[in-house]
């Protein structure tokens, strides 16, 4: 088990409020996991995950004053150890390739299990990528 100092520090970044209650909440009650800060924004996202340096930076594309994708632009340089983890309802290739190439660690849509969204968070945290591209919904359309 993890002492309390070494818990994966997370910041969540996404506009809707009830999405980060509800992630803060699923991720608290990991022993290993700690959410040490929120924005609504992405230039809050920018200068609170420059500030805090977390090891996991949880990213929605869709944000105003800055994507996703250019959060991940910005961060990546000044924060390289942070591990970004995009959490969308955007199932787009578009979106996925422009977020890898911008050093996002993985994609993952808002349709995920909590077990799931638990899983990537460790996952990204330990260096490996998490890629979830197709959702229940359209895996069954295929």
């Amino acid at each position: 088990m993890r002492e309390k100092m070494d818990k994966i520090r997370i910041v969540i970044a996404d506009d809707h409020a009830v999405v980060r209650e509800g992630t803060r909440s699923l991720l608290e009650m990991e022993e290993d996991m700690e959410v040490v800060g929120e924005a609504a924004d992405g230039q809050e996202a920018v200068k609170l995950i420059e500030q805090l340096q977390p090891d996991v930076a949880i990213v929605d594309i869709s944000m105003p004053k800055l994507s996703g994708v250019e959060v991940v632009r910005q961060i990546k340089p000044l924060c390289p150890k942070t591990a970004i983890l995009i959490l969308t309802a955007y199932d787009n290739d578009e979106y996925v390739f422009a977020l890898l190439e911008a050093g996002a660690a993985g994609y993952l849509l808002k349709d995920a299990s909590s077990h799931e969204i638990v899983d990537a968070v460790r996952s990204v945290h330990a260096g490996e990528s998490v890629l979830h591209l197709l959702s229940p919904a359209r895996l069954s359309s295929v």
